[in-house]
């Protein structure tokens, strides 16, 4: 075995600290496509074919343990779960032997050769081993088929069949007892109950290559499975979600719009780094197509504080990935779905490993740093990587930005409030099937508002009894309403191209801007800087107005609109795109408006500056249709960082959630159907849920800690198009397209 070297990095100034190859073997048989093993302290791969070789990767001289019983070359390495003993596991086509590491290392110091238990002869070739959580069972999947060995009795205790293609890995859940999952050639997953041998779940067919690795988050209840052509699946375990498939991920692309990303933050860092030749194999270029086909899979720990110094929001329970491929590690973010970090095994020089056949990694608790196992796929070399995420984040952050933008700056406290799901009442807005638009509670919480396609604005009673006031006037379908903070007044939108602005205690017209007013009709107008401006857009502008309302009672003008209004300023959206969307905050002062165009970008002005602030391309795969802010309410209060958030949606693509200080999306909330109407989104007051409409006759809330639906509100008879909370109880309203009302409540 080679001494341990450190590896140098041709990434400016990220050199030496990020990947060191600890060690070096040179075995007599490639090894290609083997399960190898990674503990916290050990790491296990075969050596010359049917040696199997733990090295200690705490130990003081990181000793080798070389364990001899096998006589046909190993193909299977896992490790237990359990810290004492520690055991291992290995097979080939005559054996499966367990060995207790605390043992062997006695016998060797005894001058005796390690012995292990030999547990059963398998029928074929295992390409996956798996320790039951307590160690008491082993999965080993040889074959189209999983057989259940008991530890102590070391026989057959149950025979899992029903895959059409070999079995590549296996898993078991720890939450859900007696479960057992597992992936296949056959491009399947199937979920069974290994106690009483039976199939709980057959998923269909998931792509065109086979499925080649598994892994089951306990933490977030999903299950992560990879295959050979880069794609990523994340289904949901959580009860009643029947393995709902949450995302699914091309690791090719996301490492095109990584590197693209990079080189727009840094244009001369990519173009070195991607023509850098390979130490060990001259003739692999920068021009060639590289895949990531998905060998294995592990959580990736994060040292804590690296969110702040690497200028990412890492919430406390979003979770990393380390996904081993045969160009490289990459690191996943679990809940925005992107790549935060691409580590490739050529873009380092003296790496003894350029192209992996085989790959394990686990982060270590000690050092916070990754320890990784790979072997060679065009050699019979064997080598491990001792890998500095921080380093490896800090090397590839993006810049900061030179002024960080904030909504709130002032430091407040969260407060808690249970999550309204219960179904109150129900009315419909009129007679027959019309649409409801748009939806908005008061200030107060008192009043409900809503626009309809039929040309009315109607307000309720926040609890949806009584006779609603109904605000005529409009020749088109109502695109958006908007309450004053005081309350007073209501501001309409509407396909038309007129603005009108009304007296809700005495249901009047109080002012209105005609159809030749704007150059397009207004797709959102509200309030801004607490009822001083009415900021709105149309076509490709933001238009600021300063207004001005006459409340002198005058009987004979009863009819007639009694305000002022005039132009303050004019922000055109860069690229002169139409703008799809807006938001800023009226409840409290604040300078910063965030729209969205029609090409698929936000952009966030700066209004005490008078110009654009920041841009962020391709949010979404399509236009968004809505930005909504965290807003909270006068009734709660909340840390001051949450009011840096704000979610956009797109039809087909989700809800996508941000903060201003980075300008990157955080996290993906995708699970509810949405593919042709555009529905609505809100936060909730205390701001710890999102809710959205569906296109299943469902409103759908997520946890802002996780990515996968919480609540399903049932009881709606068409598509929820409209969702909004009560700002001083644990309220939801939703509309539907068919003109329905409903309320729900905490329970």
């Amino acid at each position: 075995m080679e001494e341990p070297q450190e590896i140098s990095s041709t990434d400016g100034g990220c050199v030496g600290d990020i990947v060191i190859e600890k060690f070096l073997v040179e075995s007599k048989m490639s090894t290609p496509h083997v399960q190898l093993a990674c503990s916290m302290q050990h790491c296990a791969f075969p050596f010359h074919g049917n040696e199997l070789c733990v090295w200690n990767t705490e130990g003081p001289s990181q000793q080798l343990l070389v364990l001899r019983g096998h006589h046909q070359p190993i193909s299977a390495v896992a490790f237990g779960n359990t810290a004492t003993p520690l055991l291992i596991c290995s097979a080939s086509l005559d054996y499966v032997i367990m060995w207790s590491l605390d043992e062997c290392r006695e016998q060797v110091l005894e001058g005796l050769s390690p012995r292990g238990t030999v547990l059963d002869a398998p029928l074929g070739k295992v390409l996956c081993l798996s320790f039951s959580p307590d160690d008491r069972a082993v999965a080993v999947c040889t074959g189209n088929k999983i057989l259940l060995l008991d530890t102590e009795s070391r026989a057959i205790c149950t025979a899992l069949e029903g895959h059409q293609g070999p079995v590549t890995a296996a898993a078991f859940c720890v939450r859900q007892a007696h479960t057992l999952i597992s992936v296949s050639e056959d491009r399947s997953f199937k979920v069974w109950d290994h106690r009483m041998g039976s199939l709980i779940y057959n998923s269909p067919v998931l792509a065109a290559s086979p499925l080649l690795s598994l892994l089951i988050n306990e933490g977030s209840e999903q299950l992560v499975t990879g295959c050979a052509e880069g794609q990523l699946w994340i289904f949901s375990l959580v009860d009643r979600h029947h393995y709902r498939c949450v995302t699914c991920v091309d690791l090719r692309k996301k490492r095109e719009s990584f590197s693209a990303r990079r080189l727009e933050s840094n244009p001369s860092s990519l173009p070195a780094e991607s023509q850098l030749p390979s130490a060990n194999e001259p003739g692999i270029g920068g021009e060639m197509e590289v895949m990531f086909p998905v060998l294995s899979l592990a959580l990736c720990d994060l040292p804590l504080g690296l969110s702040s110094e690497c200028g990412h929001v890492f919430s406390e329970t979003a979770s990393c990935l380390w996904i081993g491929s045969s160009a490289g590690l990459l690191i996943f973010n679990l809940a925005n779905f992107e790549l935060e970090a691409v580590l490739h095994y050529k873009d380092f020089r003296n790496l003894s490993i350029q192209v992996a056949g085989s790959c394990a990694v686990i982060s270590k608790t000690s050092d916070e740093k990754a320890f990784c196992v790979l072997t060679s796929m065009f050699g019979s070399r064997i080598a491990g990587l001792e890998v500095n995420p921080a380093a490896l984040l800090r090397c590839q952050r993006r810049p900061a930005l030179g002024t960080q933008l904030s909504v709130l700056p002032r430091k407040e406290y969260p407060v808690q409030s249970p999550l309204p799901a219960r179904p109150s009442r129900q009315l419909a807005v009129a007679e027959g099937r019309v649409a409801v638009r748009c939806i908005q509670f008061s200030a107060d919480g008192r009043r409900l508002a809503c626009g309809s396609a039929s040309h009315l604005a109607l307000v309720f009673d926040a609890t949806l009894t009584g006779t609603p006031a109904v605000f005529t006037g409009h020749d088109g379908a109502v695109n958006s309403v908007c309450w004053s903070h005081d309350g007073r007044w209501l501001l309409s939108a509407s396909q038309d191209g007129t603005l009108r602005v009304w007296s809700v205690r005495r249901m009047e017209l109080a002012l209105c801007l005609g159809k030749g007013t704007f150059p397009k009709p207004v797709q959102a107008a509200q309030f801004y800087y607490i009822d001083t401006f009415i900021l709105l857009s149309s076509g490709p502008e933001v238009q600021l107005l300063s207004y001005h309302i006459d409340t002198c009672k005058d009987d004979m003008r009863r009819y007639k609109p009694k305000g002022t209004c005039r132009p303050v300023v004019r922000l055109p959206m860069t690229g002169a795109v139409e703008v799809t969307s807006l938001s800023a905050v009226n409840d409290f002062y604040s300078y910063l408006v965030l729209t969205a165009g029609r090409n698929r970008t936000l952009e966030i002005f700066d209004l005490n500056a008078g110009r654009s602030a920041a841009l962020i391309g391709g949010a979404h795969s399509r236009p968004v249709h809505q930005i909504c802010q965290n807003k909270g309410s006068s009734f709660t209060t909340q840390s001051s960082q949450l009011y840096n958030l704000f979610a956009t949606t797109a039809v087909g693509d989700g809800i996508r959630l941000w903060d201003v200080r980075t300008l990157r999306c955080e996290r993906r909330f995708e699970g509810h159907p949405n593919r042709c109407y555009p529905c609505g989104i809100a936060f909730s007051p205390c701001g710890r849920y999102v809710a959205c409409g569906a296109e299943d006759r469902h409103a759908y809330v997520y946890e802002m800690g996780s990515s996968t639906f919480c609540h399903r509100l049932s009881g709606h008879t068409d598509t929820v198009t409209g969702v909004a909370f009560s700002p001083s109880a644990p309220q939801l309203a939703t509309a539907t397209l068919d003109g329905q009302l409903q309320l729900f409540v905490a329970e």
